[in-house]
């Protein structure tokens, strides 16, 4: 039997060398293949800790003291080195800057192909193949300090698609772009999903967050405390306010009306929901 599972994290708890406090405390939860799982909570929550853990960045080159189990396409993460797990999981940082080094847009996506020891012939085929995916078609010669904010963050995922990972970490890769910038990755993150990729983006843009992923994971001081579809979770309105995070202005304006002057409403996640509900509001 298949099984469906990209990441399956048991009871992990993770403290930093001589750190008093845990960081991360009995997390668990399950995110099957294909699906894309957005990570919320407010600052030190431990998210890009988590993130971490996911591909043996902790514990092989950040130590610290490790409990439970993170299990990853089936590799049990802890048995794992960093260059083990760079074949099956990709990371895409917040600043895009400090992953890219080349002099030109198809020498940074060849670089890491090179480590990979890609052939010439099947390395220019995946360069244009990363470049249409993320749309930077015809700007393979530009140098990567000439490209936009955006440009710059869609390169380094473009960079790390080439390398064809089965899952595609992005931690806050929205948090330096304008609104443009920010829509641009978050259609790259579409076409992840189209491709039949899994993948899991750490943010605060929770419309988009509600449009795009699948599940979402709210998480603070180190804890879970909500874990499912992004309804399940943007409705508990309580909570998230207790945490000092927002829902979508959609759900949030539909808990206001309902508040404020009683009316009763199906809350909408999504524009597109908001679209219908709204229309059919009786006052």
């Amino acid at each position: 039997m298949i099984d469906k599972n990209a990441v399956v994290v048991k009871n992990l708890t993770f403290r930093y060398p001589n750190a008093k406090k845990t960081v991360l405390n009995n997390i668990s939860f399950t995110l099957e293949q294909g699906e894309i799982l957005g990570i919320i909570g407010p600052t030190g929550a431990g998210k890009t800790t988590l993130a971490m853990c996911l591909n043996s960045l902790i514990p092989s080159v950040i130590h610290g003291e490790l409990q439970g189990e993170v299990i990853v396409l089936g590799k049990n993460v802890s048995e794992k080195t960093v260059a083990e797990m760079s074949e099956v999981v990709g990371f895409v940082f917040q600043e895009p800057e400090n992953q890219l080094s080349q002099m030109t847009v198809e020498e940074e996506i060849a670089f890491g192909l090179g480590n990979l020891g890609i052939q010439r012939e099947e390395m220019v085929k995946r360069i244009q193949e990363s470049l249409e995916q993320v749309g930077l078609s015809g700007l393979e010669k530009r140098s990567p300090l000439a490209l936009s904010g955006g440009q710059q963050q869609r390169l380094a995922i473009a960079a790390v698609l080439a390398m064809r990972p089965a899952i595609m970490i992005m931690d806050e890769p929205t948090s330096m772009l304008d609104p443009r910038g920010k829509n641009e990755v978050y259609d790259v993150l579409k076409r992840i999903k189209s491709y039949g990729m899994t993948g899991i983006i750490i943010d605060h843009e929770v419309e988009r967050m509600a449009d795009y992923c699948d599940k979402i994971l709210l998480m603070d001081s180190g804890e879970v405390k909500a874990f499912g579809t992004p309804r399940e979770v943007f409705l508990q309105l309580d909570l998230l306010h207790r945490l000092q995070i927002n829902s979508p202005q959609v759900t949030e304006l539909a808990g206001r009306l309902e508040r404020e002057i009683g009316v009763k409403i199906e809350h909408p996640v999504t524009i597109d929901e908001a679209k219908t509900v709204f229309r059919n509001i009786d006052i």
